[in-house]
């Protein structure tokens, strides 16, 4: 059954930006119930990722890779996705659907162990010797622990396929198994792991639950799927992500509904207080669901990844339209905190939002009014430095994309300028996780 045009559109990538806007243009008036927000001090972040880009890239943007989970199997001395692709043993190697379903297989289940790990987790790479060849954690670690487990064929339960994701493995992990392949320990505690755990066994069940879509029960069946419904290989971004959000929606919490539809999920989608005060101001007539703010975050983070694979690999052109919004997470919106973009309110959160003292950074769940807003900023914000970098630099926006300027600027700059403010490295607000938004 179709979801009601308010369930859709809640679901859609353009109420991600139009809700957003909207919070954002009550931070402009000085309306946010947690936040405050000096426009222009966006001239200070323009300033501050367009030195790293030219730091890392001079001017040759084509240089510079879109924002996605290939990026993070990359380390100095090793691309492990040519590893990969370059295997004797992957099957049929050469032939470009086959290696993009074996990417999207890979990237699907790596983006659903990235939601963060913690300050205090890491991942050991050694060689057949035992001989340590790289240690890092967060982002790059969860890639590299989640490339180890996959061409080991934790995710595979084909003998003759290692190389793949199926239903049948995914449904047959457990938190112990995970935490032993991630190396989780208690002197390498990892937050979240159960959670993570529980999003690979549902993406199982969902894989399964759709054999028009994954008829293998693969991931990357989706390839196959769209081959025969598209046109001189071009793939529209709307149908991609519609298919996509379908696909996974079994696998999130149900965490917001519509009082007229309670069983039909909505996802990343939070009510915002300050938003629904200012449409009771504002005197017109509300409709349901009209202060609910989406922002699918994962489900984007994975969309970029899976489009990279699809145009690297299966060479289709995607177009994306209106495309997708920059990523609302604790780096990108860090990056806003620490250059004073954003300063929040701390005499609204309470005395139990600081439970390390008042001078570390503020502990909220992912449910509070201030990270609803403090993503909402977030989103449009990422928009408005992408417009500004683009014309300091005389570029135009399809020269230098919203993905390119996530990944050499403003997601780089949050873990740059967090690591200048904080031991550690962590963000301004810390985030209680539990593997599913973050």
């Amino acid at each position: 059954m179709s979801p009601s045009p308010t369930v859709a559109y809640l679901r859609s990538l353009e109420a991600v930006r139009d809700r957003s806007s909207q919070v954002y243009e009550l931070g402009r008036a000085g309306k946010l119930d947690h936040w405050t927000f000096e426009e222009d001090k966006l001239a200070d972040a323009v300033e501050y990722c367009a030195k790293i880009i030219e730091r890392d890239f001079g001017t040759d943007y084509a240089k510079i890779p879109p924002h996605c989970r290939r990026n993070h199997f990359l380390t100095p001395s090793r691309d492990r996705i040519a590893l990969l692709l370059s295997d004797p043993s992957f099957p049929l190697s050469s032939q470009p659907l086959v290696q993009a379903s074996a990417l999207i297989d890979l990237y699907l289940v790596s983006v659903l162990l990235d939601a963060g790990a913690g300050p205090d987790w890491s991942y050991t790479e050694t060689d057949d010797d035992g001989k340590v060849v790289w240690k890092g954690g967060r982002s790059e670690g969860l890639a590299v622990a989640s490339w180890h487990m996959f061409v080991r064929g934790l995710f595979s339960s084909d003998e003759k396929n290692k190389f793949q994701v199926d239903a049948t493995a995914l449904k047959n992990l457990t938190p112990e198994v995970l935490a032993k392949h991630l190396q989780v320990s208690k002197t390498n505690p990892m937050a979240g792991l159960e959670g993570r755990c529980n999003l690979l066994i549902k993406l199982g069940d969902a894989l399964q639950a759709r054999p028009d879509i994954c008829k293998n029960g693969r991931p990357g069946d989706i390839l196959s799927y769209f081959e025969p419904r598209i046109q001189s290989s071009v793939l529209p971004l709307s149908d991609f992500w519609s298919t996509l959000f379908d696909l996974l929606l079994p696998i999130w919490p149900s965490r917001t509904t519509l009082p007229s539809a309670p069983e039909e999920p909505l996802g990343d989608v939070w009510q915002c207080p300050s938003l629904s005060r200012s449409l009771d101001d504002d005197g017109k007539k509300r409709v349901e669901g009209d202060d609910f703010v989406p922002f699918h975050k994962l489900t984007q983070w994975l969309c970029y990844s899976l489009v990279e694979a699809i145009e690297s690999q299966a060479g289709w052109k995607v177009d994306r339209g209106r495309g997708q919004t920059g990523l609302p997470e604790y780096r990108n919106g860090g990056l806003l905190v620490d250059l004073g973009v954003l300063t929040i309110k701390a005499d609204t959160l309470g005395e139990s939002a600081y439970p390390n003292g008042s001078g570390k950074p503020p502990v909220l769940a992912a449910s509070d009014p201030a990270v609803i807003e403090w993503r909402a900023m977030t989103v449009i914000s990422l928009d408005r430095i992408h417009e500004l970098i683009c014309a300091k630099l005389g570029v135009s926006p399809e020269v230098l994309g919203l993905a390119q300027v996530l990944e050499a600027a403003t997601w780089k700059g949050g873990r740059e300028i967090a690591k200048e403010k904080r031991a550690g490295g962590g963000p301004p607000v810390d985030i209680i996780s539990d593997g599913t938004v973050f």
